[in-house]
């Protein structure tokens, strides 16, 4: 199972103001990340679960969350941290699986993430979220493209599926 970190992020690390995107909607990165993570499970806390619950993204979703709760979608379920997490996900089958924030969250998982899908939008941004820190040594950047208002940049963890 590869596990990949998916995020919009500004030039400055920011990621989210309160429960919204602190930019401006940009509808060509929406359409990328819907369609990436849609038929496979992602991994999310919180917070960012409830932003989404109209609109859920992915196959099912494993809410990182340290009360015991249920959720009305038939799809998720509450983990209580990164191991069990994993070991669910696991137990999914899927190929790919995706973690789509918020900051706590990308932080948890940044240790054993595989891959990552950022759109680095073009610009700062106030917000009170960011994407965590990552040494690029560690990383292999595959691929890049350019859109009006963004960039998506594809990392590989050096040495990861080796």
């Amino acid at each position: 199972m590869e596990l990949v970190s998916v995020a919009a992020v500004a030039a400055n690390g920011v990621i989210g103001d309160g429960r919204s995107l602190p930019w401006p909607s940009i509808p060509e990165d929406r359409a990328q990340y819907r369609d990436r993570v849609a038929n496979d499970p992602v991994i999310l806390g919180r917070k960012t679960f409830e932003s989404m619950r109209d609109d859920l993204p992915g196959s099912a979703q494993f809410v990182v969350s340290r009360s015991e709760r249920s959720f009305e979608a038939e799809t998720a379920v509450r983990v209580g941290g990164v191991e069990e997490t994993i070991e669910r996900a696991e137990e999914c089958d899927a190929d790919t699986v995706y973690v789509l924030g918020g900051g706590a969250i990308y932080a948890l998982f940044q240790p054993h993430v595989d891959r990552m899908a950022l759109s680095r939008v073009h610009g700062e941004y106030d917000g009170d979220s960011y994407y965590p820190d990552w040494d690029e040594q560690e990383w292999e950047l595959v691929e890049e493209t350019p859109f009006e208002r963004f960039t998506l940049r594809e990392w590989i963890r050096r040495g990861a599926g080796e």
